[in-house]
């Protein structure tokens, strides 16, 4: 589902055409069924939705719905104070689509070097690591809190509500299931007057900011011992994929927020953050908290003297969910460490802007083990960002030899943009602790229409994290 492309919002007009029609004919003369068919509705226009990206998405989403719930059921039907023997045997079917689709390759051919052929060109169904990852939290909570289990398509909507079954927000069975229980096809002019903000937002900064940037990467990404090249590009793409996912995201929350369902704000402005733990608070906040809940305090959380193994563990996992390769795990592995190095030698007396400043190059440094995939390229040049002679004046005007007429004029208006846009973001949070309200004010959100309209590409890319 990519909210990019008009194809999904005919879809989406479709589908609610649709549903609006049975509605008006159960409304005269089965009123008291109206709220079943809105719960249906729901499900099934998820379930349409997803089939319109392609049949084996839809199917591995079915199949791992099934798989959930119903063994969930049986085990709390049969053994409910002893499940924790049977999770050993649920997550792992739980989580097996996604070994095979996103991990089979880069374990058994890249670590072991076993040669499966048929293994090299999977193509991973969009949305697994997000709605398996909420699915086996629900599976977790419902067992630990002792909760009831829904009904079956209560549970369909939770784990497939189409704004952001694709890529998140990852919720909690505490927030959305309640709010997909009672769900009802009812229009309110402020939560559609406040959604559609949002997705004005959201589209805004995925289409006049992310995809313009992507086009602006490709010559920087060639050189291994130009610096100023490698942090241009580390630059273009931190923005990038900032904006792309968290574009998805606000999107996600405005579609959510028109139905009458509130979904979590999965990022906080996390380039106004001062210190790396911060950014992590305000960078895909659901995953940050799926970790920290059932990964990180599990293990002892900070309680421990090994705190610092549970942080790298954290980290390290974190990276291999973003994806399967050494670089992803390198990323990780280095997060974990500025987190580490933060808590062991963490400065009490710094300025703010040089806070900031030291944060974002730790960020905007470790964005190079994201984009680049090939190990020992990733690795030469890292080794040039900490090389003195790979900042020469003669690798500065290489760099901006790259661009040639009125290109530097082009990505310099981009750029500004960009930093205005994260202005904005940093004048929210620090005059009133909530991110994005300057940037939704009706007068911007105008601007933003206009700009959307104006600086849109004509091709469409698809979100980066569609390929987790």
């Amino acid at each position: 589902m990519n909210f990019a492309e008009l194809r999904f919002w005919g879809y989406l007009l479709l589908g609610l055409a649709v549903i609006s029609g049975v509605r008006f004919v159960v409304g005269r003369l089965r009123p008291e069924r109206l709220e079943a068919v809105d719960r249906t509705g729901l499900a099934l226009l998820g379930v349409f939705l997803l089939l319109c990206v392609n049949v084996l998405s839809c199917a591995i989403f079915v199949t791992a719905v099934v798989v959930t719930y119903f063994g969930l059921r049986w085990i709390v039907r049969h053994d409910r104070d002893g499940a924790r023997k049977y999770l050993f045997v649920l997550i792992p079917l739980q989580l097996a689509p996604l070994f095979y689709f996103k991990y089979s390759n880069f374990v058994l051919n890249g670590v072991f070097g076993l040669g499966f052929d048929t293994l090299r060109d999977l193509v991973i169904p969009v949305g697994l690591s997000f709605y398996l990852f909420q699915m086996v939290g629900f599976v977790l909570d419902t067992l630990a809190f002792k909760a009831p289990l829904p009904r079956f398509l209560d549970f369909v909507n939770f784990a497939g509500f189409f704004p952001q079954i694709v890529a998140g927000p990852i919720e909690r069975r505490k927030d959305l299931l309640p709010q997909v229980q009672q769900f009802r096809f009812r229009w309110n002019w402020e939560d559609l007057n406040t959604g559609s903000s949002w997705v004005v937002l959201g589209l805004f900064f995925k289409l006049a900011l992310a995809d313009n940037l992507a086009q602006w990467m490709p010559p920087f990404m060639g050189s291994t011992g130009n610096a100023w090249m490698i942090w241009t590009a580390n630059l273009l793409f931190g923005l990038r994929i900032y904006y792309d996912f968290a574009g998805y995201s606000l999107v996600a929350l405005g579609l959510g927020r028109c139905l009458g369902i509130r979904l979590t704000l999965n990022f906080l402005s996390p380039y106004a953050a001062r210190n790396i733990q911060q950014f992590w608070r305000r960078w895909h906040v659901t995953l940050s908290n799926w970790f920290r809940d059932y990964v990180y305090i599990p293990m002892g959380g900070s309680r421990t003297p090994r705190w610092a193994w549970n942080v790298m563990v954290v980290f390290v996992v974190s990276g291999i969910w973003h994806g399967a390769g050494w670089n992803f795990i390198f990323w990780g592995a280095l997060h974990g460490l500025f987190l580490v190095g933060l808590r062991l030698f963490s400065p009490r007396q710094l300025p703010g802007w040089l806070a900031w400043g030291l944060t974002m190059l730790g960020v905007y440094l470790a964005w190079l083990c994201f984009y680049e995939t090939r190990f020992p390229v990733l690795w030469a040049k890292l080794i040039s960002t900490f090389n003195p002679a790979a900042y020469s004046l003669a690798n500065l005007r290489a760099a901006a030899g790259t661009l040639t007429g009125g290109d530097p004029i082009v990505l310099a208006s981009l750029l500004g943009l960009a930093g205005l846009t994260t202005l904005l973001e940093w004048q929210s949070i620090r005059r009133w602790e909530e991110p994005f309200r300057l940037l939704r004010r009706p007068w911007v959100l105008v601007i933003l229409v206009v700009l959307t309209v104006l600086l849109a590409p004509s091709r469409n890319n698809a979100f980066i994290y569609f390929a987790f």
